[in-house]
């Protein structure tokens, strides 16, 4: 799962949703998500939108009552994870009792949706670029916003420790966590949670230490 919901408000807005706008979305993230795997697997230019109709049943050209084409699908794609981890970040800022909380809380989100999607951390390193501007902007300005979050929840762990040396370790724990397309699959995710939390909590503590 990518983001902590809040159940009674999601399942309001379900059972709320005329039956048609829910099948509506319900076949676009059943689109999005057979996208994803198949942009990791092949690449943005190797897969078509046929290829894509045939992963989830339809044909290539029934894709366009949901997208108006691939890079309008991949720029929804980025930026829908986007907003939800930024969106996400926020509720573990604003509700936990302290920092370390909301540190906890934080590094617990990235490492669900590292564990649950490694498909759309591959298809967002490489295929980023391909996402047509102005929404290349925008998922930017997201990430930007979600990096300040983890900022400064450890400016208040690490007091004395600049803004820019936080910054990098948060992108250098961010590199450690997403490196789940590569190093899960040995270990059952519980383990694998555990050994990048335990993994991802050294990294930012030697934020303190001295440089020689």
């Amino acid at each position: 799962m990518l983001v902590i919901v809040n159940v009674s408000v999601y399942h309001a807005r379900v059972t709320t949703a005329p039956a048609s706008a829910r099948a509506r979305g319900s076949r676009r993230a059943e689109i999005l998500d057979a996208a994803a795997a198949l942009f990791a697997a092949r690449g943005f230019h190797g897969v078509s939108i046929e290829d894509i109709g045939g992963a989830v049943g339809v044909s290539g050209p029934a894709l366009y009552r949901h997208f108006s084409g691939k890079e309008a699908l991949l720029a929804e794609m980025l930026l829908d994870v986007s907003e939800r981890l930024h969106a996400s970040a926020g509720r573990c800022v604003t509700e936990a009792p302290d920092a370390e909380h909301a540190l906890d809380a934080l590094l617990n989100g990235q490492i669900e949706f590292a564990l649950s999607h490694p498909a759309l951390i591959t298809v967002h390193d490489r295929e980023l670029g391909n996402v047509p501007e102005p929404a290349r902007r925008r998922i930017r300005r997201l990430q930007r916003l979600y990096v300040e979050e983890w900022v400064t929840v450890l400016s208040e762990i690490y007091p004395s420790c600049p803004a820019a040396r936080l910054r990098a370790a948060t992108h250098a724990v961010f590199g450690l966590l997403n490196s789940t397309p590569h190093s899960a699959g040995d270990l059952a995710p519980e383990l694998m949670a555990g050994l990048l939390r335990g993994m991802a909590r050294a990294a930012l503590a030697a934020v303190v230490v001295k440089e020689r």
